[in-house]
């Protein structure tokens, strides 16, 4: 009796003991014009397995309730996460256009507001409004935790990334912001010469680009990441008033019910941008000849005009040719064939 009992105690002890294998942390390379680390929040830690385990689920369709939109249908890689020169995409589930453009994918950790008008605070919180959008995925949340927990690899997947929970909708939105926040972007010949303070790696036209960068856009579009987080009115609207489909068109108001946002929308980035055509919020510029013609002669006046934008701009020829060949030295190529590059190897 007393050996069954010392057994089945040590037993005990040696099974108590076997620790759960945990993910392995993440290590990404982050310039130091960046902060030098990857921002993320405490309750959500980002692992190479959590990663993994994110970046499938955004180009598996299982997300979508017909099982043939995934998040890469309007997010290409090889445009930085862009739609393909879509003004607004149509490629959810219903087949509907969608209200505002879709907006490339990377150097989100950074980012304080997710969507045109900021309105999720983190990305955790921003991956249901598509995954429930009856536009977008259409996908009742319970719905999709038994298609996950009856496939054939993820529950093994949820249970090394989770240390054991259950696949919940908690755990989705956690693994999604894991591989989002890993999408770093710093390869460009712009970063090169942020890193070398050294301008002969621009070519004279692309000198004077940077020239005319840093007089009419980096008020707006500032160093390091090319945006400011905030949110303007850029003057391609005179009146905000329509209310319908839930206030989209109002801008920051949407979110704020202040005034002084009406028409305001975020920032976008300047990197990559010869990729992510068609420009704005809702993608009304195809071109970045269509972007300087607003901005030099068709701004429309309102009361929460930025006031920057008060002032006349003026652009010759040269000035945009030259802003194109500065543009060009913000495409970073090797992001859109490894996006997460930034994994210490």
């Amino acid at each position: 009796m007393k050996k069954s009992i010392q057994f089945i105690f040590i037993l005990c002890v040696w099974s108590c003991g076997q620790e759960i294998e945990k993910p392995t942390t993440f290590k990404p390379k982050v310039p130091s014009y960046f902060g030098g680390i990857l921002p993320e929040p405490s309750y959500n830690k980002t692992t190479l397995e959590g990663i993994a385990l994110g970046k499938k689920l955004f180009f598996d369709p299982i997300t979508s309730s017909n099982n043939l939109v995934s998040c890469a249908s309007c997010h290409h890689q090889n445009l930085a996460f862009s739609d393909d020169g879509k003004k607004i995409s149509n490629a959810g589930v219903s087949g509907k256009n969608l209200h505002r453009n879709t907006p490339p994918l990377f150097n989100l950790a950074w980012q304080t507001g997710y969507f045109w008008d900021g309105g999720a605070k983190d990305l955790e919180s921003q991956v249901f409004a598509p995954l429930q959008h009856p536009d977008e995925h259409n996908q009742d949340l319970k719905a999709l935790i038994v298609k996950l927990q009856n496939h054939a690899e993820y529950p093994k997947l949820f249970a090394k990334v989770f240390n054991n929970e259950p696949i919940s909708s908690q755990n989705i939105s956690y693994a999604f912001a894991q591989y989002e926040r890993s999408l770093v972007s710093y390869k460009s010949i712009y970063d090169n010469f942020l890193q070398k303070k050294d301008s002969t790696i621009f070519t004279s036209t692309q000198k004077k680009g940077l020239l005319v960068f840093e007089l009419h856009c980096e008020k707006c579009h500032k160093y390091p990441f090319l945006t400011d987080f905030l949110y303007h009115n850029n003057g391609i609207d005179t009146t905000f008033t329509d209310e319908s489909d839930e206030r989209v068109f109002m801008g920051r108001f949407r979110i704020t019910n202040d005034s002084a946002d009406l028409g305001k929308y975020k920032t976008p980035s300047l990197r990559n941008i010869l990729l992510t055509a068609p420009y704005m919020h809702d993608g009304r510029f195809a071109t970045l000849d269509d972007v300087f013609l607003h901005y030099t002669n068709q701004i429309k006046v309102s009361k929460t005009l930025d006031e920057n934008l008060k002032t006349k701009i003026t652009l010759s020829e040269v000035d945009k040719i030259a802003l194109k060949a500065f543009f060009e030295t913000l495409t970073d190529y090797e992001f859109i064939k490894n996006p997460t590059y930034s994994i210490e190897k």
